[in-house]
């Protein structure tokens, strides 16, 4: 492609639409992320009896273990949540934009 192309998308107020929206997802799903598992880690360090109760009378698993299953099957679903959005909606929108530029 030419720059001349490059240069034409750049300006196109629909390709920084696209750009605003998708680093704002982006910037959402990273926060709450890296936020749950610093909160996580948090409690660890100040906190560690919260997470190393038995999960029920008897039982070896701790209150930790599904918590930390849980962040982790939620930064997959996260992951997958971006991919949807990715592979739908910010396709569609970056497929417009190259047919209205080229």
């Amino acid at each position: 492609m030419s720059q001349d192309v490059y240069r034409r998308v750049e300006s196109d107020p629909a390709f920084q639409q696209l750009v605003q929206r998708r680093g704002r997802l982006a910037v959402r799903l990273s926060l709450v992320v890296l936020g749950t598992y610093y909160a996580f880690m948090a409690v660890v360090a100040f906190a560690p009896g919260v997470f190393g109760q038995a999960l029920f009378e008897g039982s070896t698993l701790t209150v930790g273990v599904p918590v930390g299953a849980a962040l982790i099957a939620g930064s997959w679903l996260l992951t997958g949540l971006y991919v949807r959005r990715a592979n739908t909606e910010f396709d569609q929108l970056t497929r417009d934009i190259v047919e209205r530029n080229t």
